[in-house]
């Protein structure tokens, strides 16, 4: 694949023409808290039908689940969602990147928002829920009925997510004990439905770092669980993020994943490397977009801008930064389209390919974005020309799902082999 198909072309205009609409007259309100993006969301949803879609897949995924669970490779990991992967997927993929790339023109916040509730929250109960926690957690996420969040990241972890755990489950009769904190939770203030990732305290002397981790579903009002208020952010302000404080919160089995200890069965670290991989994937169509908003502006006001009675675009200095510009859009839109191309083919990106996609995308999204600053001068350091906010938005592309640093030592590690 190298360009967008004909069909592909007109939903990417129908979403580009509903962004106009309903997002760009109310970039101000989400950037200064003023409106929440999850009304945005959910009529995105219902516009274009994606609540029914998310609805009849959820109806395959159950179905393809109880199967799975009533055969003999019971934890057998599920590639979407609790459906085998096949040929043509790569529509699907297609149609679920050009949103992404379409919101992030103007606000990649919402996407942020929108990409930990579903991707996340959603998938993940999906894809390692048990058929009543489908049913009961799964349908709304999946849907926008309910806000997910995904809270894996702590105050003393960061980029060591697993191994510098330290939230704890202890058993507890017949439920669990959960105590901890969760930081740079995405949805975490207003978030439904949180899952939540926990180390098993069993009482042994098993070190801290290499006990099981466990994946919960709570619930939002459930006793002794805090959510913060949104914390103030450089960029992505649409985006509402927080901590979580959990003191002794007690939940039956029923809300442990798959109902299982067994971390190949319930998630735990293998659920949330999945999710890291679909995670960064986005990632690079989040950047395509910022990418795309950028060039557009510049090469605008290049025509328009004039400095000694000639516009600024006739300048060689200024041909090379938009010609860079150009060049990077052409190569992270080839690294989407290869993404879509190997859904299209029944494969995923190893997570290794994932990395070094997300880290060229997000170096470049955060390159293009301050040269358009700088191209624009004066004004590009005023919030009304927007590629102010776009280059305090990019920036975190390369810290969140995963740093630049981290996706170093994936690639580094898989070319060495070790």
């Amino acid at each position: 694949m190298f360009e967008w198909s004909a069909e592909q072309l007109m939903v990417r205009d129908a979403v580009r023409a509903f962004v106009e609409k309903e997002v760009k007259p109310h970039v101000a309100e989400l950037e200064h808290g003023d409106l929440l993006p999850y009304g945005i969301m959910r009529k995105l949803y219902t516009t274009f039908g994606m609540d029914q879609l998310a609805r009849d897949r959820f109806a395959r995924q159950l179905e393809a689940r109880r199967r799975e669970l009533a055969g003999a490779g019971a934890h057998q990991t599920p590639t979407d969602g609790g459906a085998p992967a096949r040929q043509g997927d790569g529509g699907a993929a297609a149609m679920t990147l050009i949103p992404i790339i379409e919101l992030c023109h103007y606000c990649p916040g919402i996407v942020t928002a929108m990409g930990v509730s579903i991707g996340l929250a959603a998938g993940t109960v999906l894809k390692r829920g048990t058929p009543a926690q489908m049913e009961r957690w799964g349908l709304e996420l999946a849907t926008m009925e309910k806000i997910g969040a995904w809270a894996i990241t702590e105050p003393g972890s960061g980029s060591d997510a697993l191994g510098g755990m330290l939230a704890s489950a202890r058993r507890d009769g017949d439920g669990y004990l959960l105590n901890g904190s969760k930081t740079f939770i995405t949805n975490g203030p207003y978030a439904d439905t949180i899952v939540f990732y926990a180390k098993l305290d069993d009482g042994s002397d098993t070190p801290v770092r290499d006990r099981k981790v466990l994946t919960f579903v709570l619930d939002a009002g459930t006793p002794g669980l805090v959510q913060s208020p949104p914390f103030a952010k450089m960029g992505l302000h649409s985006s509402p993020t927080g901590e979580l404080f959990l003191s002794d919160v007690r939940v039956g089995r029923d809300h442990l994943l798959g109902e299982t200890e067994d971390e190949a069965g319930g998630g735990g670290r293998e659920s949330a490397k999945d999710n890291f991989v679909q995670e960064r994937a986005g990632v690079a169509a989040m950047a395509l977009g910022v990418i795309e908003a950028c060039l557009a502006l510049s090469v605008d006001y290049a025509r328009e801008r004039t400095l000694w009675g000639q516009p600024i675009g006739d300048r060689q200095l200024v041909q090379l930064k938009l010609a860079k510009m150009e060049v990077a859009r052409l190569n992270v839109a080839n690294l989407v389209f290869r993404h879509i191309e190997l859904s299209a083919a029944g494969k995923q990106l190893t997570l290794a390919e994932a990395s070094a996609m997300k880290l060229y995308a997000a170096q470049t999204a955060s390159e293009v974005a301050m040269e358009a600053v700088q191209l624009f001068g004066g004004n590009g350091y005023m919030s009304e020309f927007r590629v102010e906010q776009l280059a305090r938005d990019a920036k975190v592309f390369q810290i969140y799902a995963g740093t630049d640093e981290i996706q170093v030592t994936h690639i580094a590690k898989a070319l060495l082999g070790t």
